[in-house]
Order: structure tokens, then C-alpha cells, then sequence
């Protein structure tokens, strides 16, 4: 959603770089681009103005003239405006002294409140709490029953007395399901009210009607990040009528400019507090300022990237997989490297995942362009081998690559490109282990990322003869290999030459970068 806005930032904080010095003129170009930048991506007028005026008094004062590196420090200085305008630190539910804690979702209609409700009645489930979904929606046509169905695929519990389609007291179900949740040990109770096409004095009525009748701790404004301006202007118009504790955002993996999240807090004094990024239930998760402007201006998110990987990795499985790459590459087998890549595809979407990363805006088309069925070609064609090759994939020869390839649905190099990139990958995992480096396991060699070059060949030294005989020449060849690697350096994992304080990313993952 912010591309457009991270390509603008990007381009504007380069024209700073190498300059030692800012002069006045250098200031104001920067926050004329950077207006410009915001205004383009919708955000409202009065953010921008509150905004520039910031990022000028700090980039004109002595935290820049005296900075070493003048450009880096007004970098940081949108940074910290960013976070400002998004709200700050962020917000947690808070949960009522006494069980059960009622939730209310208000409005419009299309802004996707039921399929919310599930989302977060998911991500309180993953918390341990036991969540129960209200369906006090009772104008739209089949509101309950989705709310029935989307409840079920979350795994979580619904209370639904009433059929909906204009039958039924909402306020009464409202009311009601506050001693059903009591009777059946629900701690927390999420409800979901109607909404509406527009504004108007029936649905302002009706949620606060609900909202005397259950006494919410929390009432959250469900808004379209995709709608714009018109998002603010929704929520003023709520705050005003109804209130409202937070925001939660939907649908913003949309492709709109996302000015909405970047004025709505400033606007209303209220926080964004979660954020739906995808149609999957659990795209959804708390919202942070401090990561979604580190997101806009490319510098990755790596502490949700943590999260996840620990919500999916088990520390035990990561400390056997590390012990067993410790102990040399050849332990790391292809059952092994199935199993992470699994692990990882069930963090999410790989193109979201590596979006992540710091940097990754300079190719963002090639992670746009992923397809996500590799992982699934990848994991056919391990499948089609037998245990004996999976342990020891160097005994696969031609006839074995085509019987291979004939049992996955694949083309005989798809079966010698996985292969080459398993070793590859295998050699880079050892290094990281034994150096110390921290590496996601699994995200090493993942199909899609540009295929296994093929290896330089080494230019034998002037003069030099290679033997004739078999067994003597694959003796010399191992010995070429032991220097080479005692030539690497001190330190493993880092190739030859390479300053340690410089390191970025081992020279085997950038071939998988593309």
C-alpha cells in the first residue's frame, strides 16, 4: 500500500547522501519532496502542514548541523515524525478486571467488520484466551450465517439467536450474549454490529444503543484503509457520534496510496491498534508505528519477521537443527531443508515475508513477481525421491533425475537446479551456524529467488599440469579446497578478504536474491 510513498521517501533521502554539510536550500528541497511525497499518497492536509513543520525545525537545528552524517540524521528525523503521526507507541487491548471483556466493531458497511471479527477472535485465541463472536448484525442479508462460517474456520465460538435478515433486536442479542459467555466460560466477547452505505442517524443510533446496553471495554473502529480521505472523514463523524477507543484498519495489502493509516490517528486522537493485511484469518496482527514507518522508508521490519518465525519455529527444533549443522554440512539432508521450508511457508507469504527485510524496496519487483506454487514444486519433487537420496543427494545421476522428475511433474534441470541449490544453501546454513550469525532457518536457497548459478571455473595456475590419474587428481582437488577454505579467513562464514565490520548478507544469499 505505501510503495508509492517508499519509492518518493527513497528517491528524496538519496539526493542527500555524501553531502557533509545541509544548507537551507538542501532543507527545504527535502521537505518540499517529502510534501509532495505525502500529499500524493492522500494524507490529509493538516497532517502534511504538522508534519513538514517538524521534520523542518529538527533538520534546521543543532541535532543535524553538529550530526556526522547529516543525511542519516534527517532520515531518523521522519522516522520519529512518522512514528509520531501514526501514534506513537503502540496500544493494547485492555482487558476488564472481571471476565468476560467486551469488544464492540463499528463501521460501515464494506469496511469488513465480520470477517475482522474472526481475525481477531483468531489472534486472541493464539493468546490463549477464549473468545466468543456476537452476531448483532442483523440488517445485511446472510451477515450471521458468514459470521457463523468465518467463526468456524477460525475455531472459535458464536453466538447467533437471531436469523438476521432484518428479524431480530440487536441490542437485545447484545445484551444477551454478555450471561451466555459467562455460562460457557468465554473471557472475552467480540460483537459484531451492522453497518451501513453512509452516515446516518439509524446506525448512530443503533451502535450506541448497543454500546449502553453491553458496556464495552474497548470499541473499535473498523475502517477501509482503501476508501482514502473519505476514512478520516467516517471516523471524525464516529468519534462524534458514537466514540470509539482504536482503529483497526482492514485491507491494507490493498494497492491504494494509504493515506488513511497515515492521517487517522493524528486526526481522531485515537490509535490504530490492529491491522488486516490479507484475506487469509491470520493476516491480521497488532499495529506498530515504530515498524510501519520503519516499512515506509525500507528499513524492513525484522522485529514482527522475529515474531513469527517464533511463533512457528519451536526453540527446541531450532537448537537440534543448529547442533546438527554444527557438526558439518554433509548432516543437513534434504528431509532437513524440506521440513524448514515447510516451517517457513507456514509463517506466510514469501513475498511478504522477505518484504520484510531491510532494502528489500530495490527489488521489490522481483519479490512481487514470486510464485508461491514454487515452494509446492519444490516440496513434489523432493517427495519423489527415496529416503536413500534425500540423505545423500550426491548419488543422483541422470536416470535418477528423470525418474525424479517424471514422479514430480517437472522438466529433468528443475531436479539438477534443486540439487545444486540445496548444496549451496547447505554450505551457507553450516557457515552461519558455526559462526554465529543469525539466520532464519528455512529462508536459505527458497525457490523463486533466481536459480543456482553455475559455479566460476577455477583458472588453474599457469605451468600447472592436472594428473591423469583419477584417483590422484580428486586427491589434489580436495587439497585445493581444504587451502581455500583455511584461506577464507579467521572467522567462518565470511568470504575472503571481506571486512567483518561491513558484513551484510553471506555472498551465497544474494545468488538467491536474483
Amino acid at each position: 500500500m505505501f510503495d508509492t510513498l517508499s519509492d518518493r521517501l527513497a528517491a528524496t533521502f538519496k539526493n542527500l547522501r555524501g553531502k557533509g554539510r545541509l544548507s537551507e536550500a538542501d532543507i527545504d528541497a527535502t521537505a518540499r519532496e517529502i510534501r509532495i511525497a505525502l500529499l500524493e499518497a492522500d494524507v490529509a492536509l493538516p497532517v502534511v502542514r504538522a508534519f513538514i513543520k517538524q521534520v523542518k525545525e529538527r533538520a534546521g537545528g543543532a541535532e543535524v548541523s553538529q550530526a556526522l552524517n547529516p543525511a542519516q540524521q534527517v532520515i531518523k528525523i521522519v522516522n520519529d515524525e512518522l512514528v509520531t503521526i501514526l501514534g506513537g507507541e503502540t496500544r493494547r487491548l485492555r482487558f476488564a478486571k472481571t471476565a468476560p471483556t467486551v469488544i464492540m466493531l463499528a463501521g460501515l458497511q464494506g469496511a469488513g467488520k465480520t470477517t475482522l471479527a474472526g481475525k481477531l477472535g483468531l489472534w486472541l485465541k493464539k493468546q490463549g484466551h477464549s473468545p466468543l463472536l456476537v452476531a448483532c448484525d442483523l440488517q445485511r442479508p446472510n451477515a450471521v450465517n458468514q459470521l457463523s462460517v468465518v467463526a468456524e474456520r477460525a475455531g472459535v465460538a458464536v453466538y447467533a439467536p437471531q436469523p438476521g435478515n432484518g428479524v431480530g433486536d440487536p441490542v437485545q442479542v447484545a445484551k444477551d450474549s454478555i450471561e451466555y459467555a459467562k455460562s460457557k466460560v468465554h473471557d472475552i466477547v467480540i460483537v459484531d454490529t451492522a453497518g451501513r452505505l453512509g452516515i446516518d442517524a439509524e446506525l448512530m443510533q443503533q451502535a450506541a444503543d448497543i454500546r449502553d446496553a453491553v458496556q464495552p471495554d474497548e470499541v473499535l473502529f473498523v475502517v477501509d484503509a482503501m476508501i482514502g480521505q473519505d476514512a478520516v472523514n467516517t471516523a471524525e463523524a464516529f468519534r462524534d457520534g458514537v466514540g470509539f477507543d482504536g482503529v483497526v484498519l482492514s485491507k491494507l495489502d490493498g494497492d491504494a496510496r494509504g493515506g488513511a493509516a497515515l492521517s487517522i490517528a493524528h486526526v481522531t486522537g485515537k490509535q490504530i491498534m490492529f491491522a488486516s493485511n490479507g484475506e487469509k484469518l491470520d493476516d491480521f496482527d497488532a499495529f506498530h508505528p515504530d515498524r510501519m514507518a520503519s516499512r515506509i522508508l525500507d528499513m524492513g521490519d525484522v522485529l514482527t519477521l522475529i515474531e513469527k518465525a517464533e511463533q512457528t519455529f519451536s526453540q527446541a527444533e531450532a537448537e537440534k537443527m543448529a547442533a546438527k549443522l554444527a557438526k558439518g554440512p554433509k548432516e543437513f539432508t534434504l528431509d532437513d531443508f524440506l521440513a524448514q521450508m515447510e516451517q517457513v511457508r507456514k509463517m506466510g507469504s514469501i513475498s511478504k515475508l522477505l518484504g520484510m527485510l531491510p532494502g528489500m524496496g530495490q527489488i521489490k519487483e522481483q519479490i512481487n513477481n514470486l510464485d508461491e506454487r514454487d515452494v509446492d514444486r519444490t516440496a513434489a519433487i523432493i517427495k519423489s525421491m527415496t529416503p536413500a537420496e534425500r540423505q545423500d543427494p550426491t548419488i543422483i545421476n541422470g536416470s535418477r533425475r528423470a525418474r525424479i522428475a517424471k514422479g514430480s511433474g517437472v522438466e529433468v534441470s528443475a531436479v539438477k537446479q534443486l540439487v545444486e541449490r540445496f548444496f549451496d544453501a547447505r554450505k551457507m546454513m553450516s557457515r552461519m551456524a558455526q559462526g554465529g550469525m543469525p539466520g532464519m532457518p528455512g529462508m536459505p536457497g527458497m525457490p523463486g529467488l533466481g536459480g543456482s548459478k553455475k559455479k566460476k571455473q577455477v583458472k588453474q595456475a599457469k605451468g600447472k599440469r592436472q594428473s591423469g590419474n583419477p584417483m590422484k587428481r580428486k586427491a589434489e582437488e580436495q587439497a585445493a579446497a581444504a587451502r581455500r577454505e583455511q584461506q577464507a579467513g579467521s572467522m567462518p562464514g565470511l568470504p575472503a578478504g571481506s571486512d567483518p565490520a561491513n558484513f551484510e548478507l553471506p555472498e551465497e544469499f544474494k545468488k538467491f536474491m536474483g
